[in-house]
This record gives C-alpha cells, structure tokens and sequence, in this order.
C-alpha cells in the first residue's frame, strides 16, 4: 500500500514529507492506522546526528492509532484495536524483561538500523529500504509494527492527546518517581521544562515532594511547570542554587533530575552541586555519543555518597506505566490536554521543529488527515 510519510535522508536534513510503499505485516506485526503522532525532541536528534541511525528513515517514536491489520500469530491485538505506541519494545523474553527491566529489552538494540526484529524492513521508494525511528515511524499516515511495540488502551481515549504517554510522559514521570525514587517530603530540581521535564514536575508532585524547583530560561515554560505542580520556578541555574540552599537550610536537594534537551558539562555540574548527601542526580537528556561531559569530584562522590544515574524510559516498564499513566489520567490528577501547546498537519512538520527549537511549544502534536 502506499502511505505518506515525513523522511530524514542523512544528518542535517530537513523532514521531506514524500510517498512511501508499505509492506503488510509478517508473523508478529501489526498495521497501524495512526490518529496521531508527538514531535518529540528525539527526533531532532536524528537531524542533529546525536542520535546514530541508519539513513534513510522514518521519523517519529510517540504514536496513537488504530489496528488495521494483523500477521500471523500475534496474540496480543485485533483489528479495530486503539493503540499507544511504546518507543521502546518489550519481547517478554529476554534477560532484561526476564528481570522486570522491559526497558532495557533487547530489541532495543535494533535502533541503530531501525529495521523490524527480523531484520527486514517495511518502508521502500525508489529502490531504497527506509528505516522507522524506534521500530516505530509514526510520522506516516500507515507503518507496520511488532507486536511488542503496541499497547491496547480504551476506545473512548482521545488518540490525538494520550499518544503523548508514548514517551515523553512516561519518561518525565519515572525520571522522578522510578528512578529518582521522589518521596513525599523531599526537595526536587528539574533542569529543562520541555516535553520530559514538564512531566518529571508532575510525577514529582504527585509522588509528594514538599519542593519542586523547575528551571528553565523560557517565561512560559516556568508558567507551565508552576500550573503542572512546581512550588516554585527559576530561569538559572545559579538562582536554583541559591533557592536549594534557602529551602533545605544549606542541606541540599534530595533529586536532581536533568531533562534538558542536550546535556553539558554546565547542567550537569549544577546538579551534582545542587544534591545533599546521599543524594541523587538522574540523567535523562542525552547529547552526542562521542562527547563526554561528565567530569566530576570523585572526592566529593566519595565522602558525600552522592550518586549519578541513567534514565530510559524513566526506568519504567511500557506495558505497565503506560496504562498507569492513563488511569492518572481519567482520575485527573496527570495532565495530558494541557501539554498541547500547537497541534500540525503531517505537511508543517518542519515547522512544528522549529517552534520546538525556539521554545514555544511545551508540546507539538502532528494529526494525520486519512
């Protein structure tokens, strides 16, 4: 079948939104109708090179649909099924997912490629095999997916909001309540108020903490944090210092979690300032893998026992906090319509990027017109 799509075609390009010919699904894989797609920071990544993938590819990673078809032996899903999309697949089988660590599963090793599990790929034009970012591409109108990458959730949910529980949510929230390990009470700095981080200051909120200071150099993005749950917001790093120490009479904040879009040096040496003893700093944002930013006192490490941690997914488990997210959501205690600052047609997502670059958006949503 034919599908259109938004393509990357090597590092530094624009999306091209072209016509692409779709394969049906094989054993284990679905075809999804998608309602909805986020435009998510990770997927400038991709025009930035700070993520590797194989070019050319099919962008986007958060997506809400409609099953249109099944392959062979899936077990899982039927047509008419509304799904969310999970960036990151969850086999059930593997060591990782064996151990409860589904985010950590190793299809997650596709990536690089961004083929299907079997090594094959669904998307063609012009001769050329196309990839689909996280075994996903929900920047096209159809894509073939596993299985393991689909979430059922109930038909009365609006596709076109809760498609952000694909990642950015999720991610947010168990930076703060998985691997952050927020408890009520504690003092909390979020660096970077966007898709991630916005959550992050609700997960924080709900799981408690007595102090949540979100910063961010963007005016609407420290209103957003303080409507979502921040007691208190800061456009520095150096001010969230100073609003650390006052608060927490010199001990120091408990978390410190960075959601920036690309990590430094800087970010990172705020936060592991920032913390008391024994306390924590998650990484969440990521930059280029060939650059190196963490350079840190051991002896402060040491004698403070402070600890410094990666977070995918927020350390969670898509089959499980997924649905979580979304019964947060029905009780009205996690914002998801509030998020939306724009929504776009499959056509302007170039310029969906660039007011994600200058900061207008706390999200973007793409809707697909069928």
């Amino acid at each position: 079948m034919k599908t259109k799509a938004a393509v990357l075609r090597d590092v530094g390009k624009d999306w091209d939104v072209i016509e692409l010919d779709l394969d049906p699904p094989k054993a284990g894989e679905v075809l999804v109708r998608f309602v909805a797609s986020g435009l998510c920071h990770s997927d400038n990544h991709l025009q930035t090179g700070d993520i590797p993938v194989r070019y050319p590819i099919v962008g986007g990673h958060e997506g809400a649909g409609i099953v249109e078809e099944v392959g062979p032996g899936v077990t899982r899903l039927r047509p008419g099924d509304h799904i969310v999309c999970s960036f990151l697949p969850a086999c059930g089988h593997c060591r990782f997912c064996a151990r409860g660590q589904t985010n950590l599963c190793d299809l997650g090793a596709l990536f690089v490629d961004n083929c299907l599990p079997d090594g094959t790929f669904r998307f063609h034009a012009d001769g050329q095999d196309f990839g689909q970012m996280c075994l996903l591409g929900t920047f096209s109108q159809w894509s073939t997916l596993s299985e393991h990458s689909c979430i059922k959730v109930d038909d009365d949910l609006p596709l076109e909001t809760v498609v952000l529980v694909g990642c950015g949510v999720p991610t947010g929230f168990g930076t703060s309540v998985n691997l952050g390990g927020v408890r009520p009470g504690d003092t909390v700095v979020i660096y970077g108020i966007g898709g991630v981080g916005i959550n992050a200051v609700q997960g924080a909120s709900i799981a408690g903490a007595i102090n949540v200071i979100a910063v961010d150099p963007l005016p609407n993005k420290r209103e957003m944090a303080e409507e979502l749950g921040a007691t208190h917001s800061v456009a520095n790093a150096e001010q969230a210092q100073q609003l650390v120490t006052e608060l927490t009479r010199g001990v120091g904040a408990d978390h410190a979690l960075i959601t920036v879009g690309v990590v430094t040096d800087d970010v990172i040496d705020a936060a592991f300032a920032a913390i008391r003893k024994r306390g924590t700093v998650v990484v969440t944002g990521l930059a280029g893998p060939g650059q190196k930013n963490i350079h840190l006192s051991s002896f402060e490490l040491t004698l403070f026992q402070k600890r410094i941690e990666g977070a995918l997914f927020g350390g969670g488990n898509p089959f499980d906090d997924i649905p979580l997210m979304l019964d947060l959501y029905r009780a009205g205690r996690l914002k998801l319509d509030e998020l939306i600052t724009t929504r776009y047609r499959l056509d302007d997502v170039n310029q969906g990027y660039q007011d994600l670059l200058e900061g207008k958006n706390v999200r973007g949503v793409l809707i697909h017109d069928h």
